[in-house]
C-alpha cells in the first residue's frame, strides 16, 4: 500500500507523538514549584515568585552546541550533547547574576527516530537538573529533503530573572579584585571546527583511537565530555561572596570574553602559570601545528567560568566552590590601566607542565 500524504512527504506524525511520550519523564525532572501544566500544550507556563524578586528583572540566552554534534553523529551517542546545550544556555544567564528559570528546546533532524530524539531530550534534561531549571517546552521538527536522515541540531532559549538591584556588570568591577577561575572539564562546546580540521583532517586520528597523551581514553570519549555547568556555583558565589560579574569563557578564548566584562580604565591581569591546559588542548594543538595564539583564540584552555569577586573575599570563593568539588584557583587581578589605552587583558608567563611549542 502506498503511502499518502504527510507520510509521503517523508513527515511521520507517529514518530514524533512517540518521541513526546518517551521524553515525558525526563522533563518531568526538571519541574519546579512554579511550573505550572505539562509537557504537550503550545507555551510552556511559569509562575514568577514575586516575593523572591520584587523588582523582576528578565534576562534571555539562545544557543546552540555547534559542530560537537558531528562527533556525537558519527558515534551514534546522544546522551551528552543536551548536557552541552543547557551550559551554553545557562552559563551566559548567571553572568549578569539571573537565576536560570526556564528553557525552551528545538531540534530538527532529517528523520525523527523517537528514541534518539528521547535520548537528546534526556540529556538536556539532565542539565536543567544541574542548573536548577525547568525544562517547560520545545519542538521537534522533521525536515526530509533539507536535512540527511541521521542528521539533526538542536538550540536552546533559556530565561532567568535578577533583582534590578543585583544585575551584575562591568560597572562593578573594581581595581584590586581578584579573578578566579572556575575550572573547565575540557574543550565544552567551542572550537570544533579547528578541532575536526586539526585532528582528523590534518592529522588523521580516528574517533576509536586512544592517543597515549589521553591516558587510555578514547578520542571519542574525550571530545564528548560534556560541558561543565556552572551555573548555581555562579549564584552561590553572587550571594555569598558579593562577585561583581562573571564572564563565560566560550568563542573568542580568556581574553577575548574576560574583556567584555571590564569597565574602561582597569585590566585584568592573568597568570598563565597557575594553571596546566588538559592534554587534549597539546594534542590539538600538536596535531594541527597551531600556535598558542590560536589557541587561546578559540579555546578555554581549561578555564571554563571567571568570578571577578572583591579581593578580601577571593578565599571564601575557594572555599566555596571546593565545597561543591568546583577546581578552582586564583588566576589574577584587576587593575587600573595606564594612561588612556582602551581595557584590555593581559597573559603573561607560562603555562605549567605542558611540552614545549605553546608559543
Amino acid at each position: 500500500m502506498s503511502r499518502s500524504g504527510y507520510a509521503a512527504a517523508g513527515v511521520d506524525i507517529e514518530a514524533g507523538d512517540r518521541a513526546v511520550e518517551l521524553m515525558k519523564a525526563s522533563v518531568k525532572r526538571t519541574d519546579r514549584p512554579e511550573s505550572l501544566g505539562g509537557l504537550g500544550g503550545f507555551a510552556g507556563l511559569f509562575r514568577l515568585d514575586l516575593a523572591k524578586y520584587p523588582q523582576p528583572v528578565l534576562a534571555s540566552s539562545t544557543d546552540g552546541v555547534g559542530t560537537k554534534l558531528a562527533i556525537a553523529q558519527a558515534l551514534d551517542r546522544h546522551d551528552t550533547i543536551g548536557i552541552d546545550l543547557v551550559a551554553m544556555v545557562v552559563d551566559d544567564l548567571v553572568v549578569v547574576g539571573a537565576e536560570p528559570l526556564v528553557l525552551t528546546d528545538y531540534i530538527a533532524t532529517g528523520t525523527v527516530v523517537p528514541e534518539k530524539i528521547a535520548t537528546i531530550v534526556a540529556g538536556i534534561a539532565e542539565g536543567c537538573v544541574q542548573a536548577g531549571c525547568a525544562l517547560v517546552g520545545g519542538e521537534t521538527a522533521e525536515h526530509p529533503g533539507v536535512m540527511a536522515r541521521d542528521d539533526y541540531d538542536i538550540s536552546g532559549t533559556g530565561v532567568g530573572v535578577v533583582n534590578a538591584d543585583a544585575v551584575l556588570g562591568p560597572e562593578r568591577v573594581q581595581a584590586g579584585d581578584v579573578l578566579v577561575a572556575l575550572g573547565s572539564s575540557g574543550l565544552h562546546s567551542n572550537g570544533y571546527s579547528l578541532v575536526r580540521h586539526a585532528l582528523f583532517d590534518q592529522a588523521g586520528i580516528g574517533l576509536d583511537e586512544t592517543p597515549a597523551v589521553l591516558g587510555g581514553r578514547t578520542l571519542g570519549d574525550e571530545l564528548l565530555v560534556p560541558t561543565r555547568i556552572y551555573a548555581l556555583d555562579c549564584l552561590a558565589l553572587a550571594a555569598e561572596c558579593d562577585a561583581r560579574t562573571f564572564a563565560h569563557i566560550t568563542g573568542g578564548g580568556l581574553a577575548g570574553n574576560l574583556a567584555r566584562v571590564l569597565p574602561e580604565g582597569l585590566e585584568a591581569v592573568v597568570d598563565r602559570s597557575t594553571w596546566a591546559p588538559q592534554p587534549v588542548f597539546d594534542l590539538v594543538r600538536e596535531a594541527g601545528a597551531l600556535s598558542r595564539a590560536d589557541l587561546e583564540l578559540a579555546f578555554n584552555l581549561g578555564v571554563g567560568m571567571v568570578a571577578v569577586v572583591p579581593g578580601d573575599r577571593a578565599s571564601q570563593a575557594l572555599d566555596l566552590l571546593a565545597a561543591g568539588d568546583v577546581p578552582a584557583w586564583p588566576l589574577g587581578e584587576v587593575r587600573r590601566a595606564d594612561g588612556a589605552r582602551p581595557t584590555f587583558v593581559t597573559l603573561h608567563g607560562d603555562y605549567a607542565g605542558l611540552a614545549a611549542g605553546w608559543v
